[in-house]
């Protein structure tokens, strides 16, 4: 009743990953990496008020 599945070759893989998805972005190179830098939190917003439940009452929840 079942037919045996169909098993494609690598290059039929690849060809529908090709497909799907089209080409990758070029590969970034080191030189061209940016180191990231900490920064403080934003001076116009205030400090988080209060615990863990008074955060869940303001949520609703």
């Amino acid at each position: 009743m079942s037919e045996p599945a169909e098993s494609f070759t690598d290059e039929e893989y690849a060809f529908l990953r090709h497909v799907r998805f089209g080409e990758l972005p070029a590969r970034v190179r080191p030189e061209e990496r940016l180191a990231s830098i900490e920064t403080d939190t934003r001076p116009d917003r205030p400090d988080p008020v209060g615990g863990e439940s008074e955060r869940h009452l303001r949520a609703g929840g």
